[in-house]
């Protein structure tokens, strides 16, 4: 193998010929280079490959831990609305007793009252609707929350509502026991008989004639009970000029009542009592010939015939 060199400055050339080993280690070299930049290339390249891989299977760990992470705060979430919903259906099953209870006393109440201002068929119709099928049936998914919120809302309302009616039937059940209560009427004892009429009579001790200004009930002997025939205040009880030990009740309306000869006295001044409530018992005490009661009635100030009164039966 020849090697021609050229000395291209001075314009010479020179031949160089290669025998033997040093041939074959040029040739080795010329054919070498290309075989060992191939195999570096490869190298490089198979490296790389690892890297990528490396790479993307620690993203795609990654991706399964964050989705992991994710289905759980999912399920998380999802037992928690569960839970809430159960929380709001037990909340509306116990809003519809509370309303069925209120609408049973309101009826209850206003019948004997007989007072016709409790809505009844409303309510009826309202708990025969949709909102009792889902608690009826057990299942609470039936309601999206939003719907529930809105029929707890519904109920509260009502409740509320029923709840003003049955503070307005109070107010007129206590307007209507105040106008009973202070309603005049029945006999201040039990099983008595009039022994002197209201008006004009003989007078018991002198036997000249006098006005009476009452009715005189006995039942023929002392301690019978004397009982009030309206609810009032208590306005004089003691002794009283001519009408012994005495009690007088104002009703209110304008009218008084009086009891008069009493053996005992059960109450004071400033008392209030209510109709029926006992106040004293029957004796013979002052201007009187017998026990008996001196039952008086003053209406607007003016004295009046009890006989009306207790003929009169409550309303």
């Amino acid at each position: 193998m020849k090697l021609l060199l050229i000395d291209q400055r001075h314009g010479q050339s020179r031949s160089l010929e290669l025998k033997g080993w040093l041939r074959a280690l040029l040739s080795l070299c010329l054919l070498g280079t290309p075989v060992g930049l191939g195999y570096f290339g490869y190298q490089l390249a198979a490296g790389q490959n690892d890297d990528s891989l490396v790479f993307n299977q620690q993203s795609a760990e990654n991706w399964q831990k964050e989705l992991a992470l994710q289905a759980l705060q999912l399920e998380q979430l999802r037992s928690a609305s569960e839970q809430e919903l159960d929380a709001l259906t037990l909340k509306l099953a116990k809003l519809q007793a509370r309303l069925s209870r209120l609408d049973a006393l309101g009826e209850r109440v206003a019948g004997l009252a007989n007072i016709d201002s409790f809505d009844a068929v409303a309510t009826s119709s309202y708990l025969a609707g949709g909102l009792e099928i889902g608690i009826a049936s057990g299942t609470p998914d039936e309601f999206a929350g939003s719907n529930l919120l809105a029929s707890i809302s519904e109920l509260e309302e009502l409740i509320n509502e029923r709840q003003q009616q049955l503070g307005n039937i109070e107010g007129l059940l206590i307007d209507q026991r105040a106008i009973e209560d202070g309603f005049v009427a029945g006999r201040p004892i039990e099983n008595a008989w009039i022994a002197s009429p209201f008006g004009r009579r003989p007078d018991p001790i002198t036997g000249k004639s006098s006005f009476h200004s009452g009715i005189d009930l006995t039942t023929g002997k002392a301690g019978a009970q004397i009982s009030s025939v309206a609810g009032g205040v208590v306005t004089w009880a003691g002794p009283r000029s001519g009408y012994g030990l005495m009690v007088e009740v104002n009703h209110g309306n304008g009218f008084t009542t009086r009891y008069a000869h009493s053996q005992e006295l059960f109450v004071e001044v400033g008392d209030v009592v209510s109709r029926d409530d006992k106040l004293a018992l029957v004796g013979s005490t002052g201007r009187s010939t017998g026990p008996h009661v001196h039952f008086e009635v003053y209406k607007n100030g003016r004295v009046v015939d009890p006989a009306s009164y207790i003929r009169r039966t409550i309303r």
